[in-house]
């Protein structure tokens, strides 16, 4: 009798593990934390995504991956501008607010105020955090965190693949006095 309970116990184990597994892997669009709503949504198909991303930028920004840490072009980058959607060039991050945070990847303590961030729980790989998308096309840039600098206490760790750079442009009166 023992014997027959331990084939139907484990079967029972699977079928729970099984449920979790699928219910972790649900997309994240239902656990909406934030979101800015935008009447010029980009949509496009895979192979118009494909055709104008690089191979990587497609996995971070398409399929939510991350890039390895120490890699991307940005991560000790010091430019002063902003830092755009490489997707949908909707401008997301102001270099004023990037900061140093020693993880090997762009840090933004916010976002420039407005724009089109989406915060959503993600609860893959067994841990809760919360994912950042640009609201314009959807495209994964990476996560918030709470141990960030002040004034706001955040750290929007993003990936380089998700961002395209847009150097700031000299005022006028900036570029007359460097001639001088």
């Amino acid at each position: 009798m023992n014997t027959m309970r331990i084939p139907l116990i484990l079967t029972m184990l699977c079928l729970v593990l099984a449920s979790f597994s699928c219910a972790q892997q649900k997309q994240n669009t239902e656990n909406k934390l934030s979101s800015t709503s935008y009447k010029d949504k980009v949509v496009k198909s895979e192979a118009e995504w494909r055709a104008q991303l690089s191979d990587e930028e497609y996995h971070v920004t398409r399929e939510a991956g991350t890039e390895r840490a120490f890699t991307g072009k940005y991560w000790d980058h010091h430019g002063e501008g902003t830092y755009n959607c490489i997707c949908c060039d909707l401008p997301l991050f102001d270099s004023d607010t990037k900061f140093k945070s020693g993880t090997g990847w762009p840090s933004f303590y916010q976002p420039i105020v407005g724009t089109g961030i989406d915060e959503i729980e993600d609860r893959a790989y067994g841990m809760v955090r919360v994912e950042v998308r640009c609201s314009r096309c959807d495209a994964h840039l990476g996560h918030v965190f709470d141990d960030g600098p002040r004034p706001t206490g955040l750290r929007y760790c993003i990936n380089s693949a998700s961002l395209d750079f847009a150097e700031r442009k000299a005022k006028p009166s900036e570029a007359t006095s460097a001639e001088h």
